[in-house]
């Protein structure tokens, strides 16, 4: 593939996260990571010799680079929008880790600072164009469970603070499961769906004080600042609704659970924070089959090359920045909704979006 059609990439945060997009964009064909920045510029460093990345430094030096035109935000979820700015400021395309940001206004000045400087926000999760997913959003839009009508989605683990080396950031203002989580979920029913128009909520907090339970931290305590469960019904346009859980304090863990029920039968998904998996579907009156998964599950990247092609072509992308915010809508409706003990009227809309063909593949070069 010839160098006039790969686009410079650059990234920003080069933590935990960092080598699940790395792994796929050092590989991918249509694009080339050129720079990784970090304030703990050591950091970058080692993760730039890991991947073999020719430039590590500062965010300064990043964003000056002629030769990048999109950056990667892996940045605190606090640090989103800020960080996005500059990026906007530099006249670069900025794909995010998700939340897009932390609240609406927030969301909405990025977005609307892109499109006057004429570049794009793309956001996390892209989980939702991988196989997995995408192979049950086709069987559905093809009819296979009739009419979708309702959903049920289910997170529940004991909390990442048993694996993760440092989770209080997971815990704190702009996360717990209903963030760090949720968009997950919410992405794909809204996928299904289309535009929320109404959430009711509740919520809990199992504990004030959680413990680290591996890695060097390990039996250090951290302060637990938001709700560790919330329980929640999303109505969507036409009628439709969901059911969803999003907890950190089960002790049986039951993760990955969406359920699309129409009016002909029910599609049980694979795992959202998944690329891949296959669907089971259930017919009323017939035994379950399964519908086996196809077309690429690469992982984290895969959102990023297919905002490429669409730049390209000329067309909106599939997990943009609009689709983000509208799921963080959704996301703070339900907070708000389980704090007040009112239901939250959601405004904001996205277009329909259309399954990725069968024949997509991030690894193969277009």
């Amino acid at each position: 593939m010839s160098e006039a059609i790969t686009t410079g990439i650059g990234l920003i945060g080069a933590g935990n996260i960092s080598p699940a997009y790395l792994k796929n964009l050092t590989a991918f064909e249509e694009v080339e990571v050129r720079f990784i920045a970090d304030l703990d510029l050591d950091r970058a460093s080692a993760r730039a010799k890991e991947f073999g990345v020719a430039r590590s430094g500062t965010v300064d030096e990043l964003l000056a680079r002629d030769d990048i035109e999109l950056v990667v935000n892996l940045t605190i979820p606090a640090a989103h929008t800020e960080v996005g700015h500059r990026i906007i400021a530099a006249g670069k395309h900025v794909w995010s880790e998700k939340p897009v940001a932390l609240d609406h206004e927030s969301a909405k000045e990025l977005l609307a600072a892109a499109s006057a400087a004429g570049v794009r926000v793309a956001c996390a999760p892209d989980t939702v164009l991988g196989a997995g997913v995408q192979t049950a959003l086709r069987a559905i839009a093809r009819g296979d469970i009739g009419t979708p009508l309702t959903a049920t989605t289910m997170f529940h683990v004991p909390g990442p603070e048993s694996w993760h080396p440092d989770p209080d950031f997971l815990f704190a203002t702009g996360a717990g499961p209903l963030f760090d989580m949720g968009p997950y979920y919410a992405t794909t029913l809204v996928h299904v769906f289309g535009s929320a128009t109404r959430v009711q909520a509740v919520s809990s907090k199992s504990r004030d004080i959680r413990t680290i339970g591996s890695g060097p931290r390990a039996g250090q305590t951290f302060p637990v600042e938001v709700p560790t469960h919330h329980a929640a019904l999303i109505e969507f346009e036409g009628g439709t609704s969901a059911q969803s859980v999003f907890s950190f304090q089960h002790a049986f863990a039951r993760a990955g659970v969406v359920e699309i029920n129409g009016t002909e039968g029910t599609i049980s998904l694979p795992d959202p924070n998944n690329f891949d998996g296959d669907s089971l579907l259930h017919l009323h009156g017939e035994k379950a089959r399964t519908i086996t998964a196809t077309g690429a599950a690469f992982g984290r990247g895969t959102g990023i090359v297919e905002l490429l092609r669409s730049i390209r072509a000329g067309v909106p992308e599939r997990a943009s920045g609009a689709l983000a915010s509208h799921v963080l809508d959704i996301l703070l409706g339900i907070r708000d909704a389980a704090l007040t003990g009112h239901a939250v009227e959601i405004t904001s809309k996205v277009d329909p979006i259309a399954p990725l063909p069968e024949s997509f593949d991030p690894s193969v070069a277009q």
